[in-house]
């Protein structure tokens, strides 16, 4: 799969810009607040419908004006596919493929597959279980439709049981029946989306490990773990067990909406004991192994997006990582990086086609 070309309109930082694509590699240079991450966020926003880096989505309309509109054109299996994403203030946003508006966004997920390495990424490793789980589930709902769906419908669920746990405690009353009812429906959801999780972290975990061996040529033993209440017992039991303390904290306690993953470094916790580039090679690892999932369940060579890849990484260890996708089981890689010649000069390490764009 490949990004011919992608024009920006009004569009965060800029007004009007329009990119003709290399096939495999292009760099995207410039100073620091010039748009070079804007234009990787504006790829990722074709492939997931919004950006990784803002969840407002007014706020990636230019300053001033009333709309934004991402035009991409691809070639997928030898088909030439046409995606838009816009959005205008007081209005839905909108995707359309080929011309053709998407009821649901969750249609288009999986259809543009993508992975995207950032400075940003460090989040999985210092925030909640929130992000961690939000990895997990976009990596999976790349290739399985089915656990997007479920997984909707267990957060509505579980979004209505937390407010019924509210109007009990405020109205000094409890329906038994009713919460049985929403406790069936989160079982039945996460019981699903639980061994699904487990059966990805299964064949992902060694993927991972391979990957930071690599990069890390195999001085150190990392580890990731899947931390489940599911491992303990059935979900139904989980949540009647609990459903007095659910009363008092207003919220369920338990289920699949509490799992995550810990990220150890020779059984440790990275984010206490790993220095910033143990956790640069650790998460680089962590996406690159993604890119090989989603591969290999999708047959589809994912678009790889390098942001600022020299941060807190030397030169050596980033032409490391270049090297590692120089070869055909890579499809085309965008880099962003404030130094020109920096880049280039990594980039001549590869053997592959490359364009420069200097903003």
């Amino acid at each position: 799969m490949i990004l011919k070309s992608l024009s920006l309109l009004n569009y965060k930082n800029f007004d009007s810009k329009s990119f003709v694509f290399n096939d495999k590699i292009n760099c995207i240079v410039g100073n620091n607040g010039i748009g070079k991450t804007n234009v990787l966020d504006a790829i990722y926003h074709l492939s997931f419908g919004k950006s990784y880096f803002n969840p407002v989505a007014t706020q990636n309309i230019r300053h001033n004006e009333d709309f934004f509109v991402v035009n991409g054109d691809y070639t997928k299996n030898e088909k030439n596919e046409k995606v838009i994403v816009s959005l205008k203030r007081g209005q839905k946003k909108v995707i359309k493929r080929n011309g053709k508006a998407y009821d649901k966004f969750s249609e288009h997920i999986g259809f543009l597959p993508l992975v995207i390495i950032s400075p940003a990424d460090r989040d999985l490793i210092i925030e909640g279980s929130t992000t961690r789980r939000k990895f997990i589930d976009s990596v999976i709902s790349q290739s399985d439709q089915n656990y997007l769906s479920d997984l909707i419908k267990y957060n509505k669920v579980l979004a209505q049981r937390n407010a019924l746990l509210k109007y009990f405690a405020l109205n000094h009353t409890f329906n038994a029946d009713t919460i049985d009812v929403y406790n069936t429906q989160l079982t039945d959801y996460g019981s699903k989306i639980f061994k699904k999780r487990d059966t990805f972290l299964k064949a992902f975990i060694p993927i991972f490990k391979s990957r930071y061996e690599a990069i890390s040529n195999g001085n150190e033993v990392v580890e990731l773990v899947y931390d489940s209440h599911l491992f303990e017992n059935d979900l139904n039991l989980l949540l009647k067990a609990n459903i007095n303390k659910d009363r008092a904290l207003h919220y369920t306690s338990v289920g699949i909406h509490k799992d995550d993953l810990s990220f150890n470094i020779e059984n440790h916790p990275i984010k206490k004991f790993g220095s910033q580039g143990q956790q640069k090679s650790f998460l680089i690892a962590l996406k690159l192994a993604q890119f090989d999932f989603i591969k290999a369940q999708s047959g589809v060579n994912p678009i790889l997006l390098l942001d600022d890849i020299f941060d807190k990484l030397d030169e050596n260890r980033v032409g490391q990582i270049i090297k590692l996708v120089d070869d055909e089981n890579f499809g085309q890689l965008f880099i962003s990086d404030t130094h020109a010649e920096r880049t280039e000069n990594v980039i001549k390490q590869v053997h592959q086609s490359y364009e420069m764009f200097k903003l």
